[in-house]
């Protein structure tokens, strides 16, 4: 049994979500973020970027227990285990790829930007607020974009683009965004959310989430803890 050490964060989604949808039997270890849990020795040996998700999976590509950080390693991981949510051709691949990297590379750290000068930093600065509030939108529109002329985000068939991508845009309102706005988007956003395993791994933690703006927290997240070399 996979053991996934996460958070109800977007990135933690996007893990719980994949091993709904491949079928896998897992286990979630909670990992605090708030509390200060990523920077436990034991999971900083697995995670050394002190960030949730990871995974320990008993039963690696050799039989041997393989331990993975970073959320779409872990998606690509998954996906090589069980042949699924990635094209087998080297053209699907590669055009599911870039939309992943998209995603790691652009999405996620735009809206975790978007995210922290809008929620949690301790003074509203109106420069970065709207530096990352329009950049959201942008990123909203180039996906919005691509799918006026492609049913998922890689192309007709759902996978770990789809997969990486939608726990992100599910705080849309936080990020300043109206999804009427993107049309295209919004219907794909519906048809993924209504995916009993997309509903399953959103739930995972579900009960833990609490809003991350108490001072241990932002000391924690924010904080001088987070630049200690542990």
């Amino acid at each position: 049994m996979i053991e996934v050490y996460s958070w109800p964060t977007p990135n933690g989604h996007k893990v719980h979500i994949m091993l709904e949808e491949c079928g896998l039997p897992y286990r979630v270890i909670p990992v605090d973020i708030g509390a200060g849990e990523q920077f436990d020795a034991k999971f900083l040996s697995f995670s050394p970027n002190n960030k949730i998700p990871a995974i320990v999976d008993p039963v690696g590509p050799d039989g041997r227990p393989m331990a993975l950080f970073e959320s779409g390693a872990i998606l690509l991981y998954l996906a090589g285990k069980t042949g699924r949510f990635l094209p087998a051709d080297t053209r699907g691949r590669y055009e599911a790829l870039q939309w992943l990297m998209f995603q790691m590379g652009g999405i996620g750290p735009m809206l975790g930007q978007t995210h922290h000068f809008r929620l949690y930093a301790p003074e509203k600065i109106e420069y970065a607020i709207d530096r990352y509030t329009n950049e959201a939108r942008r990123l909203y529109g180039v996906v919005d974009k691509r799918l006026a002329h492609s049913k998922y985000i890689a192309g007709p068939a759902y996978g770990i683009a789809d997969i990486a991508i939608f726990p992100w845009l599910r705080g849309w309102k936080n990020q300043g965004v109206d999804l009427a706005e993107y049309p295209h988007l919004r219907g794909w956003f519906d048809e993924i959310a209504a995916r009993p395993a997309v509903q399953r791994g959103v739930a995972v933690l579900e009960e833990k989430r609490r809003p991350l703006v108490d001072d241990k927290a932002r000391e924690q997240l924010f904080g001088a803890t987070q630049y200690k070399r542990h």
